[in-house]
């Protein structure tokens, strides 16, 4: 049940979560069958000294295409933030050195929040960038073999220049430097001349973009390109939602996302607590609309993780749509709560400190290394004491476990579909065969998570994905195998907005402008 996080652990001893965990089926290149070590050739020649301070590269280009490359061929995270917590322009800078040989000017809080923007933008933006590239070389030829590192200094110029709108020339300028340093003369030369072809055709509007025309594969190739998704996504998208919710899905994907804070009522913080502090920082914030603890902050989230909000534990990184996923569960104290396939843990916690320190939750999963992260941030935000971790895969500890619980939570392994504006990259990283895979293993984790649920229970079923065969037909699916079970319908929980005809909770990312997610309250009868 190897799962991969949707958004990083922030610190050590810090864990931020969005509902469910989209799973880590495989590991492979995604425009380019090219190993990390064949990616590298190329990038250092002998003239490359270490050490070398080149103070005429834009040192945020610098570090955006070194970081493009470890993301797509080194498995690095597509949010600066996400990796240590502090958006360290050291560590970044260390790594241009280590893979250009040389380092440019330390980044400051604006070439920061640059390298996010560029970097998110240009991952989610890739196969429409990589369209127009490949339209405006010399041939098919040139891109299909064009070294990596060329390429994602060609994609962050086009989207700077097509989607962020800044000025053409500097653009084509500092990429045109960064090019020449990092490879060699002849590669700059190459980077001008495309560069200067899209600043041409943008400006006389002519952009080779392709048509919206033809059977229904042709018109879903043709938004895989005009919005940036895998075709399968598309046609997925196209069958079940109709192509008008499916393009405005795709924008929401494409969208700079969100980021919700829960505070810590463990620690005895409250919102209002929370506020004071985002005013301090002068962070722009909403207050959640439908629960008590948790404010929205679409930007300034640096600077909450560099005043130790996070790192103190007065609040946590977490999507209301995973926090409605607790108030399905409605964790009351005294309660002996399961968490199945617990980390990275933002729902285990929250429950926790619902219970008010009277009763347990019971957080299994196969990873050790994240319930060991699990248990040290229990500690930070004083719900130690009743948090109980476990290390098993859950379809054998529920065959070898006399353990019984009134509520158990199964958060599944899924797709992560309903977190594709948060996680820039997972859109390339996911196959349609990935799929069959994922519903064999949510319906044996289900199976096995019923036989945990005691007579009268509740077991609550939730992902983070917005896909049909992997929610309603998941359920409908194990209540054929178990009609012991029926289904207890959620609008106790949550608000009716979020309520479906079948009586599931769903968030709707375009709806709600939520994370996507689904929950089911199943009883044993």
């Amino acid at each position: 049940m190897a799962h991969l996080l949707p958004l990083r652990v922030f610190l050590s001893s810090q864990t931020q979560e969005t509902p469910s965990k989209p799973l880590k089926l495989s590991k492979r290149s995604n425009n380019h069958k090219t190993s990390i070590s064949t990616a590298k050739k190329g990038l250092l020649s002998p003239s490359h000294q270490m050490h070398k301070l080149n103070l005429e590269v834009s040192p945020h280009r610098a570090v955006s295409a070194v970081r493009l490359m470890r993301i797509e061929f080194g498995g690095a995270f597509a949010d600066l933030l996400n990796e240590k917590g502090k958006g360290s322009g050291d560590n970044e800078m260390g790594y241009v050195e280590r893979t250009l040989g040389f380092r440019t000017r330390d980044l400051d809080d604006r070439d920061l929040r640059l390298v996010t923007d560029i970097v998110g933008g240009t991952i989610r933006w890739r196969r429409y960038l990589d369209h127009l590239i490949g339209s405006l070389c010399h041939d098919e030829s040139m891109f299909r073999s064009m070294e990596p590192l060329l390429l994602q200094i060609l994609r962050i110029g086009f989207y700077e220049i097509v989607k962020l709108n800044m000025p053409p020339y500097a653009v084509v300028d500092e990429n045109v430097k960064l090019a020449k340093v990092a490879l060699r003369p002849g590669a700059g030369n190459m980077v001008n001349g495309i560069l200067r072809k899209l600043v041409l055709v943008k400006e006389n509007n002519s952009l080779p973009l392709p048509k919206l025309e033809g059977d229904s594969r042709a018109q879903a190739r043709a938004l895989a390109t005009l919005y940036s998704h895998p075709v399968w996504m598309v046609r997925r998208w196209t069958k079940y939602l109709g192509q008008e919710e499916a393009i405005q899905l795709m924008m929401w994907n494409n969208s700079d996302p969100s980021f919700s804070l829960r505070a810590n009522a463990a620690k005895g913080i409250t919102r209002d607590d929370l506020v004071m502090q985002l005013n301090s920082l002068k962070v722009p914030h909403e207050v959640s609309l439908h629960l008590d603890d948790f404010v929205r902050v679409k930007i300034g989230l640096q600077n909450v993780i560099r005043a130790g909000l996070l790192k103190e534990g007065l609040c946590s990184v977490q999507d209301e749509s995973a926090g409605l996923v607790v108030s399905v569960v409605d964790p009351q104290p005294g309660e002996d709560i399961i968490d199945c396939c617990a980390a990275p843990g933002g729902k285990t916690l929250y429950m926790a400190s619902r219970l008010r320190g009277k009763g347990k939750v019971h957080a299994i999963d196969i990873n050790k290394g994240r319930l060991r992260i699990l248990k040290e941030t229990a500690k930070l935000q004083k719900v130690d004491g009743v948090v109980d971790t476990i290390h098993a895969d859950l379809r054998t500890f529920a065959e070898n476990s006399p353990m019984k619980s009134g509520k158990v939570l199964l958060d599944a392994p899924c797709s992560g579909l309903g977190v594709l504006s948060k996680r820039a990259d997972l859109r390339w990283n996911r196959r349609l065969e990935d799929m069959e895979q994922l519903k064999n293993l949510q319906d044996e984790l289900l199976d096995a998570a019923s036989t945990l649920v005691s007579s009268g229970g509740v077991l609550i079923y939730s992902t983070c994905s917005i896909d049909p065969e992997e929610n309603e037909d998941r359920v409908e699916a194990f209540l054929v195998r178990h009609p012991e079970f029926r289904i207890d319908p959620v609008n106790r929980y949550v608000p009716s907005d979020f309520v479906t005809k079948q009586g599931f909770y769903f968030s709707d990312p375009v709806k709600h402008s939520l994370d996507g997610a689904f929950a089911a309250c199943l009883v044993r009868t």
